[in-house]
């Protein structure tokens, strides 16, 4: 499964964990269980939650068989201090 997802897809970015989860078997219970989050977590993710602890979706991710990467944006740039 690929899928790339920009900043602002939170819709994309549910729908994968939902999908793979589904694709899988899994309850969103199983998978907290399985991830070591809440059942509520799961829920909040897949329901495009904006502030999710990085953590967290790591493990729900790694639980699935999913990755996340980091590529630098096209308008990116650092703010001086």
């Amino acid at each position: 499964m690929n899928a790339v997802l920009g900043t602002e897809d939170r819709a994309g970015r549910a729908g994968v964990i939902r999908l793979r989860r589904t694709t899988l078997g899994l309850r969103q219970g199983d998978l907290a269980d399985l991830a070591g989050v809440s059942e509520r977590f799961i829920h909040a993710m897949e329901n495009g939650k904006t502030t999710v602890r990085l953590d967290k979706v790591i493990a729900v991710i790694t639980t699935l068989g999913l990755h996340l990467e980091l590529h630098p944006g096209s308008g990116a740039s650092l703010k001086k201090i």
